[in-house]
């Protein structure tokens, strides 16, 4: 896969991932969850998210040292990659 294929991959599982804490509860129907605990889960899977991105890119090359900006701009790329699901879940009223 070239890194094109890569950065495409990365993208398409952040956004899968950042939408799974919210869209947890609607697949399995069980439970309730409070928001603080999906705050938690968003978090842990944006931590999986990224080992697996370094994961790729230490596959590809040299991986490249990152500051304090390139994980709060990551994050809040994260955190709007879960907005979708965010406002099914908390927004919308289901009946």
């Amino acid at each position: 896969m070239s890194q094109t294929g890569y950065v495409y991959f990365v993208i398409c599982l952040a956004f899968f991932a950042a939408n799974l804490p919210f869209a947890l509860r609607t697949l399995t129907g069980k439970g309730t969850t409070s928001l603080p605990w999906r705050a938690v889960a968003l978090i842990a899977a944006y931590f999986a998210v990224g080992l697996i991105g370094f994961a790729i890119e230490s596959n590809l090359g040299k991986t490249t040292g990152q500051g304090w900006e390139f994980y709060a701009i990551t994050f809040a790329l994260f955190v709007t990659l879960a907005f979708p699901s965010f406002v099914y879940r908390y927004l919308l009223r289901h009946k």
